[in-house]
């Protein structure tokens, strides 16, 4: 059973072209090394073959988990979602109340979190914090460090 994730249209298409890149280019180049190595003699003691091999299979795995992750995968319409609160695709301005600080976070499903981008996924511990508030509420966030408290200054679309 795959896990539900919900993406935007751009981090859906960026999913779908890499396991592309993966299943069309990737699987032949891997290909070609295992017989590329194959031909050069005794498997047994081949070093080469051996390592194609182990690339071919974290290759499979990494295709496989991107298959499940596109299985359950779902569109974010966002149309239907409430502006008032912060939700997934909500940028969030905040002021750390501990010293002034203003930050603008949009956030996004995990496989899209960017944090040189200014995207957090909905699971960090900033994100699930924001979730569900309004302009004018104070988040208090547990982090490594303690406890932060953010007040929401402005929620966009």
């Amino acid at each position: 059973m795959s896990k539900v994730s919900y993406y935007t249209a751009e981090g859906l298409k960026k999913l779908r072209d890499e396991l592309q890149q993966l299943k069309d280019v990737e699987r032949v180049k891997a290909s070609k090394a295992i017989a590329e190595a194959r031909d050069k003699g005794d498997l047994s003691e081949n070093a080469e073959y051996d390592a194609a091999k182990e690339a071919q299979g974290m290759l499979e795995m990494r295709i496989s988990k991107l298959e499940d992750t596109l299985a359950g995968a779902r569109l974010i319409d966002e149309s239907q979602l409430d502006t008032s609160k912060a939700l997934v695709l909500s940028n969030v301005k905040i002021k750390n109340q501990a010293n002034g600080m203003e930050l603008t976070y949009l956030l996004v499903a995990d496989g899209e979190a960017d944090l040189a981008a200014g995207k957090i996924s909905v699971n960090s511990p900033i994100g699930k914090g924001l979730l569900g508030k309004s302009v004018g509420d104070i988040a208090e966030i547990q982090v490594p460090n303690g406890v932060i408290k953010f007040e929401i200054l402005e929620i966009t679309r």
